[in-house]
């Protein structure tokens, strides 16, 4: 049992201390006067990732490469299948009303050059470079979009935005915020080294592939912060925000996850993920295309069936 419940520690460390970053980092962005335009569309994204990027540098440094690839592929498949899912079953997800057509684009030409790289065997620097280069694009664009969104007198809104999230308070005293990233900076590499050499441990004992550890037990770990979101953003009625928070999730992840990781190490792929994983990753993203493009609403009925093919998906795993 020990495994399980350092495990069970490392990830309760992980998602503690990877909020404490957040928070801390936008408030001392706030304190020091840099746009909370600029904090929205960096800290708090790269923040929120924060788990799943010492997760994958941790994997790579102790040698667990299945683990890497499994928490990136797992996760993207359970945000979507899982994340959009369980909210929906609570209530229908207005996603009708979203504009998220570019955005979701860029999501799937993300998976779509992921899946390419994959297909080479190994992540090498060169990859991790390539995925880091689309990542600046895709920031770019959000960046003069955003820009242009305030030139025409959005700024109160977007300011309103950013003070929901990570408890953003531009008066919060200067020790709160040293402590907040202090948590944040030795909780995630204890959290990370917890969860990823007990998850290995479990994969030995019970004969599990370290690939199908990461899918499930860490995937659907650091899923967890998405999940609340949605939820939240679910009794809020605010569908925007939870397919918007699927998406970006889903983009960083394959984009900058990996692409960062390939700096400790290169990454191999094992030939489970091509023949099986990064399809299924696929296939659920291509799900989203009727309510991106012909506004249909996530219902409790599509609810019950991602739900569903989640729970077929782990069924088949294991």
């Amino acid at each position: 049992m020990m495994p399980w419940l350092y495990s069970a520690l490392g990830l309760v460390i992980l998602l503690l201390a990877g909020d404490a970053l957040v928070r801390g980092a936008v408030n001392l962005s706030l304190r020091l006067g840099v746009p909370a335009l600029i904090v929205s569309l960096t800290i708090v994204a790269f923040g929120t990732s924060a788990p799943e990027l010492l997760i994958a540098i941790s994997a790579v440094h102790e040698g667990a490469d299945g683990i890497a690839m499994g928490n990136v592929v797992g996760s993207n498949t359970a945000n979507i299948l899982l994340v959009l899912g369980i909210p929906a079953l609570m209530r229908a997800l207005h996603t009708s009303e979203c504009s998220t057509r570019r955005n979701y684009i860029f999501m799937l030409c993300a998976s779509v050059l992921f899946i390419g790289l994959a297909f080479c065997g190994t992540f090498t620097l060169w990859s991790g470079l390539i995925l880091l280069t689309a990542l600046a694009g895709v920031l770019g664009v959000a960046f003069r979009d955003a820009r242009n969104h305030r030139r025409n007198g959005n700024d109160c809104a977007a300011d309103a935005d950013l003070e929901d999230i990570e408890e953003a308070d531009p008066d919060m005293p200067y020790w709160r915020v040293g402590l907040y990233l202090l948590l944040g900076l030795i909780g995630l590499p204890l959290g990370a080294d917890l969860l990823v050499d007990n998850a290995t441990i479990i994969a030995r004992l019970y004969g599990v592939s370290e690939p199908v550890i990461g899918l499930t037990l860490v995937a659907i770990g650091t899923s967890l912060p998405e999940l609340a979101t949605t939820v939240m953003a679910a009794l809020r009625r605010q569908a925007d925000v939870a397919l918007g928070n699927v998406i970006g999730s889903n983009m960083f992840n394959l984009l900058a996850i990996i692409g960062i990781a390939t700096f400790i190490g290169p990454i191999s792929v094992d030939p489970e993920f091509l023949q099986f994983d990064l399809w299924v990753m696929l296939a659920a993203s291509l799900l989203l295309i009727p309510f991106v493009f012909f506004k249909q609403d996530i219902t409790r009925v599509w609810g019950v069936i991602l739900t569903a093919l989640y729970l077929a998906y782990l069924f088949i795993l294991f």
